[in-house]
């Protein structure tokens, strides 16, 4: 996505937003003190979700190229130290943004975790910025220190709920509350795998599969579930990407304000990229491959 189409789709957005957020504002009404940031809120909106569709590792190296050539296109920039203290202001706006950008209920969901670790394993006794929020947490690739990532992604993959947790959290247990609001089915792993959770979301129209442990007995499902089961493998094609293209996940925070700013830019962007990870089935094509 071009700059301007970033930019045009953020200031839509913030005429309409910012009119209700006033309302509830617990100073609304009231005379602000200080001047207001030269910056406006959709310029610095823009700046943190170009930054994730850039492919710069840091973003202060990423900011030192918007000060040297993109000066025209934003005219009023401040000091990276000064932009990085006033980011925490955009938590709200860019996770109602967020919202607005879910994808739509298909029926076909997947549901997965991955991890973010926020420092090496050789060094949490040393970390203090997310010394009480952070947790120690295991997924297949081993130990970690952080948070995780759940993730409801539909068939071609958008994204349709997020939440973020301590890295100690069950995957199982986020099942309910993320897919609120998604109907049809839904395909994870065996961390999912749960009877009591399977009956609750089938009574809210959503049929639960998963993998089975090699102590449980068979299962019968459709052909065409057990291929879609098959293609779960889509939901990590999308962590991956939120990992390596938009980079959710680094150890150089500074403060947890700034990483749930990192976070939701890496979300936003990936909103954004033309090209996602998808299932391309049509009906047509699903039924020959199903026809047997």
């Amino acid at each position: 996505m071009c700059l301007t189409n970033l930019f045009c789709s953020i200031d839509d957005f913030w005429k309409t937003f910012v009119q209700e957020w006033n309302k509830h504002l617990l100073d609304s009404g009231r005379s602000k003190r200080g001047p207001d940031p030269e910056l406006t809120m959709p310029e610095m909106m823009t700046i943190v979700i170009l930054f994730h569709q850039s492919g710069y590792r840091t973003f202060k190296y990423f900011y030192q190229y918007v000060t040297n050539h993109l000066k025209k296109e934003f005219p009023n920039l401040i000091s990276y130290s000064r932009f990085v203290y006033l980011m925490k202001m955009i938590f709200v706006p860019l996770f109602a943004y967020l919202l607005q950008l879910r994808g739509m209920v298909t029926g076909i969901a997947f549901i997965d975790s991955t991890s973010i670790a926020v420092c090496h394993n050789k060094r949490i006794q040393r970390n203090r910025v997310f010394s009480v929020l952070a947790k120690r947490g295991k997924t297949t690739s081993g130990w970690f220190y952080g948070f995780k990532l759940h993730l409801i992604i539909n068939d071609k993959g958008e994204i349709l709920a997020f939440q973020i947790t301590p890295g100690n959290v069950s995957d199982v247990t986020m099942t309910e509350v993320l897919s609120r609001g998604i109907f049809g089915k839904l395909f994870g792993d065996k961390g999912y795998i749960s009877s009591e959770i399977g009956r609750t979301l089938l009574q809210r129209g959503l049929e639960l599969f998963t993998g089975i442990r090699a102590n449980m007995k068979q299962k019968l499902i459709s052909l065409r579930d057990k291929i879609l089961l098959r293609r779960r493998s889509l939901i990590e094609t999308v962590n991956d990407q939120l990992k390596n293209i938009s980079q959710i996940e680094h150890t150089r925070h500074r403060s947890p304000a700034n990483f749930l700013i990192n976070l939701l830019g890496g979300l936003a962007a990936y909103c954004h990229q033309p090209k996602k990870p998808s299932l391309h089935m049509d009906k047509t094509s699903f039924g020959l491959l199903t026809a047997v």
